[in-house]
């Protein structure tokens, strides 16, 4: 394979972090950016750093590896724990692999080949992405969004308004984050705060969009188009 996966290890006792990066420099698929036995530490340095894969503990000082996990946007994450209680939540959070301790190289070797799978899978595949709402981790399908809104009662979350006409509120999520995922085709920014499915536009000018879906007082939604967003929206229906 001619492309390697970046990847930070963390575990807070220096003996468990020496010895998975001896094992990790056996392994072809992966090239160590960094080690780190704080996640403090870590997270402090995230900006700072180009990875594509963490490996790390769980049970540690300060933050442990599940909530730093949820912390990192669109990085994959394997788990290498002595406690087998976590494996449920940590695939609740789309983790690649859970491997218990004592880590063997066979072992952690398949769990890096899964990383490296999911990691070069084409995005034309991908029909969904995973998201923590405020009841609970969903999976949204692209084909049902029809736009993406900045929630009214905290602008960290946004709004999504399914094709069934149901609103599904996304917790703490970027409109960045979330349009590297989407199709590009498919969805384009209009304004600051909103998002649109182009399937999901009836009628356009320069500066408003109508949509399908009927409001409560049944008209049809609409969306501003901004002067900063008009150019690629334009180009995105074909004119």
């Amino acid at each position: 394979m001619n492309t390697k996966l970046k990847c930070l290890l963390l575990d807070d006792e220096l003996p468990g972090l020496m010895y998975l990066k001896m094992l990790c420099e056996q392994i072809d698929e992966v090239e160590i950016v960094k080690t780190f036995n704080n996640p403090e530490k870590l997270l402090a340095d995230i900006p700072n750093l180009e990875f594509d894969l963490l490996i790390s503990d769980i049970e540690m000082p300060g933050i442990d590896g599940l909530h730093l996990a949820e912390m990192l946007e669109n990085k994959l994450v394997i788990f290498c724990t002595a406690y087998k209680e976590y494996a449920a939540d940590a695939f609740n959070i789309d983790a690649v692999d859970y491997i218990t301790k004592p880590v063997k190289l066979e072992r952690l070797q398949k769990a890096i080949s899964k990383a490296f799978e999911r990691f070069h899978k084409p995005d034309a595949a991908k029909k969904f992405i995973q998201l923590n709402t405020d009841k609970g981790k969903t999976l949204l399908y692209f084909n049902q969004i029809q736009y993406i809104k900045t929630a009214i009662s905290d602008s960290r979350d946004k709004t999504v308004l399914l094709s069934d006409g149901s609103l599904l509120n996304l917790k703490n999520v970027k409109f960045d984050t979330l349009l590297n995922e989407l199709p590009e085709a498919d969805f384009c920014r209009v304004n600051k705060k909103e998002i649109v499915a182009v399937k999901a536009i009836k009628f356009f000018n320069h500066n408003e969009i109508v949509l399908h879906h009927l409001e409560e007082n049944n008209k049809n939604a609409s969306l501003i188009l901004s002067e900063t967003y008009r150019s690629d929206f334009l180009k995105k229906v074909k004119l």
